[in-house]
């Protein structure tokens, strides 16, 4: 008798927490905080692999790097380091990131066959990464709270959401979609907006692995629709929670990466 009611409230307690779990969201913000921390804030830092295809009519070009990251807050602040080994020609270029929630992140790019380090101004960082279809505020995420958010529909698979940005003359877009995934809350595609309606710029998650228990995108596409151009990025070797020291996102990293850090044991 006492294990059937044990057994009974296993599945009593099973059942409720999938039903928690799955339980419907109505609130746009909360969607929307949960999409970003899913995106952005798995584990308390990480590291990964990624090699980026971009593709421009019949010209193709490729980037290898390795993202390293950093939560000074779960939810909030956080620092980001990217290296590139290939091509030769930016082999040593590093793009370091100070996001600071509710103000103007800092960002720099270092240029090795300059020796130049440049500041990224907020003007810029809805600029081509790098070359590539990304922007400069992809890699790091954008401030949620630069736009108003706006459930517009919940179907069996995703959230959509409608995003406005408060000040519009600070962007191109008019309005962008997001479609997240109910399960993982996962963002798994973006499209931007102009003015009349018009789909101007995609991004999609086209793979998806649960890694260390976070549900990760490790292959993203981001297309430009006007051009055809587009720019696939695909992530290896990626681990949370590794213990990355504060030292490392620093000015000197710039000039000097944590060798270290960067190689796969």
């Amino acid at each position: 008798m006492m294990y059937r009611s044990l057994l009974s409230m296993m599945i009593g307690l099973a059942l409720l927490t999938t039903t928690a779990a799955n339980a419907q969201l109505t609130d746009a913000d909360e969607i929307v905080e949960r999409a970003n921390n899913a995106s952005y804030y798995a584990g308390d830092d990480g590291r990964s692999a990624a090699r980026m295809l971009i593709v421009d009519g019949d010209n193709q070009q490729q980037r290898q790097f390795v993202l390293l990251r950093k939560d000074v807050e779960d939810g909030g602040d956080q620092r980001y380091l990217v290296v590139f080994s290939r091509p030769a020609d930016i082999r040593g270029t590093v793009f370091r990131v100070e996001k600071k929630v509710g103000q103007a992140d800092d960002r720099w790019l270092y240029l090795p066959a300059l020796d130049l380090v440049r500041r990224i101004s907020s003007g810029d960082k809805r600029t081509s990464f790098v070359g590539s279809n990304f922007f400069y505020e992809d890699i790091s995420g954008r401030d949620l709270a630069e736009d108003q958010h706006e459930l517009i529909e919940t179907d069996a698979d995703y959230y959509i959401i409608e995003s406005t940005p408060r000040d519009p003359s600070s962007v191109e877009f008019a309005a962008f979609q997001t479609w997240i995934d109910r399960e993982t809350m996962l963002p798994m595609r973006t499209e931007y907006r102009r003015d009349n309606g018009e789909v101007y710029r995609r991004m999609e998650v086209t793979q998806v692995e649960v890694i260390d228990g976070y549900p990760t995108g490790t292959e993203v596409r981001m297309s430009d629709l006007d051009s055809g151009g587009y720019t696939i990025t695909q992530f290896a070797f990626s681990e949370y929670d590794i213990g990355l020291p504060d030292d490392i996102f620093s000015e000197r990293s710039l000039r000097n990466p944590p060798r270290q850090w960067l190689r796969r044991d």
